[in-house]
């Protein structure tokens, strides 16, 4: 199978989790895209259930496909959440955000009874960390903000480039209206203590390490779908 068909794969066998009248929280990426689609086929043919996009981009692609919606206001308490993710560890700590909506997939995640993550197997890894982190900042300060998180990185025995993730010649800016700074740390050990770091710097508005999260992960490979679940 090609990558988008093992993206499908874990897609349909995450919709079996889904059942008549869930509050849903539905994760923005190219996985989660795929899950949106079949999900309409469901909604098309009956089940009854109600949405909370993580992104503008999922909200648009579920009007058009007819998926209904509402927001965390209206409906704070959610039944299931299911979301991609760009790298997976044994413990089912995730990093999240390279599709740029990291502060809403995890505020959503945490309003949810429980997180299913959908991938492929490439994104399951022993420890975390080649993919860069995804740390999204405010706007003001943002070059200081860049600076404390370096210091705390280092503090912890962790370097590497940190960028501005840019699109189009510009900053790319998230749908809270802040700034991304991916942090190429190469392998992040410990992964509690380097969230402890980055929220407690003023400027680091949410950054991409979920952590006690997900409960299982739904991966899919050339030989099948593999079911993952976090320790107790």
């Amino acid at each position: 199978m090609d990558a988008r068909q093992l993206k499908i794969e874990a897609a349909r066998a995450a919709l079996a989790h889904v059942t008549d009248g869930m509050r849903l929280g539905i994760g923005t990426g190219s996985t989660a895209e795929e899950f949106v689609r079949l999900l309409a086929e469901k909604v098309a043919t009956g089940m009854t259930v109600i949405g909370v996009p993580t992104s503008e981009r999922t909200a648009a692609l579920c009007s058009e496909l007819g998926v209904p919606l509402t927001t965390l206001d209206e409906t704070p308490e959610l039944d299931l959440t299911i979301d991609g993710a760009d790298e997976i560890d044994p413990e089912l700590t995730l990093i999240k955000g390279g599709g740029g909506a990291l502060l809403r997939e995890k505020i959503v995640a945490a309003a949810s009874a429980r997180m299913i993550v959908i991938a492929d197997r490439s994104k399951l890894v022993e420890t975390l960390g080649a993919f860069p982190l995804p740390i999204e900042v405010n706007r003001f300060g943002r070059r200081a903000t860049e600076i404390a998180v370096a210091a705390a990185a280092a503090e912890l025995g962790l370097s590497g480039p940190i960028t501005l993730r840019m699109t189009g010649g510009q900053p790319f800016v998230t749908d809270g209206g802040h700034f991304i700074l991916d942090a190429s740390f190469g392998r992040i050990p410990n992964t509690r203590a380097l969230s402890n770091a980055l929220h407690a710097i003023p400027g680091v508005v949410e950054h991409g390490l979920f952590i006690g999260l997900a409960s299982v992960a739904v991966v899919a490979g050339a030989n099948g779908i593999e079911t993952v679940h976090a320790p107790r």
